[in-house]
């Protein structure tokens, strides 16, 4: 419950936040919504994350508040919240840090605990039932009395907002709707949010997107799409790793795709791979077996394998789902 976590903050004088390694909106947003929240009543807080965010991120100030692990001495902390994930593997070598100083770390989050992978701390709060993790921030701060402002409206809105791509996914639960609903009356811009998030495009991204979207494969009738992209021909864009991201979206958008996966390799042989269905064929069992995580029907994984190989072993696994029987692409 976020009672406890609430009582946890309200002893601890000095806190740590972090999320996972490839921060995104719900991450960043509960981070720095609970942020604005502890300093208002004085708490001394560090927000330290694994990699720079998203240059679209900088409406929420990410530069001036984010500091990264490793560039200077870890503070000592009563405290240490990593947010927006329960697997300490997407968290290290940070984790790893703060317990040899003696720092308690909570998680707090809303994706299934992992079935095979590392177990949450003793005290995290992991909540399924929410929608976004900014929603369980938001529950924790109101438990803790704590009077929202703009800069935490803000930050809590875009986590929501992130989350559920804009309310369509809900979990047909009013929760993220009466959040909405308070928070704006503190955030007068909401547009300004959406626009940041979904609808700022430079040609650059735009001619990285046509390219991206023709290499795409589709499989089983055009139920399933495979795509692989090299993270340094992203970067060749001018482009963050994190802008791969919208072309799983916007493969998701075609009405026969069922399931998609996203191949992103970010060094040689070093695969980020993104997992996504429509409601009909989880993919959270296929994710924990390389080693990932994630919701039901979004999920991921950091992988070690050769490329062919790595094809080869989720198209089957894909198709064993979707198409039961058939375990190549030839099929």
């Amino acid at each position: 419950m976020p009672k406890s976590i609430a009582e946890k903050l309200l002893r601890a004088q000095s806190v740590i936040l972090s999320t996972h390694r490839n921060s995104d909106g719900d991450g960043l947003g509960a981070q720095l919504g609970l942020y604005h929240g502890l300093i208002s009543i004085g708490k001394l807080v560090s927000v330290i994350n694994l990699d720079r965010p998203s240059r679209k991120y900088s409406f929420l100030g990410v530069e001036s508040i984010i500091q990264i692990c490793g560039e200077a001495p870890l503070p000592k902390a009563d405290l240490a919240l990593i947010l927006d994930t329960n697997d300490r593997r997407l968290a290290e070598p940070l984790i790893s840090e703060l317990e040899k100083q003696g720092t308690e770390v909570v998680f707090v989050d809303h994706h299934p605990v992992l079935k095979e992978g590392p177990a949450p701390t003793t005290g995290s709060l992991i909540d399924i039932s929410a929608a976004s993790t900014g929603e369980i921030v938001y529950r924790t701060i109101q438990e803790m009395k704590i009077s929202l402002n703009a800069a935490m409206a803000r930050a809590l809105y875009t986590s929501v907002v992130f989350d559920t791509q804009l309310f369509r996914f809900v979990k047909s639960d009013p929760r993220s709707h009466l959040m909405a609903a308070d928070l704006l009356k503190f955030e007068k811009n909401p547009e300004e949010i959406h626009r940041k998030l979904f609808a700022t495009y430079s040609i650059q991204k735009m001619e990285f997107l046509a390219r991206a979207l023709a290499q795409v494969e589709y499989t089983a009738n055009g139920k399933i799409a495979v795509l692989k992209l090299d993270g340094r021909e992203i970067r060749s864009y001018g482009l963050d790793l994190e802008d791969s991201v919208d072309v799983i979206d916007m493969v998701m958008n075609i009405e026969t795709v069922q399931v998609a996966t996203l191949m992103r390799e970010d060094m040689p042989g070093v695969f980020k791979l993104s997992l996504r269905s429509k409601g009909v064929f989880p993919v959270l069992p296929l994710a924990e077996r390389l080693g990932g995580g994630g919701h039901t029907f979004a999920a991921g994984a950091y992988v070690k394998r050769e490329a062919r190989e790595l094809r080869e072993f989720i198209l089957g696994e894909l198709l064993a789902v979707v198409q039961p029987g058939l375990r190549s692409a030839n099929e």
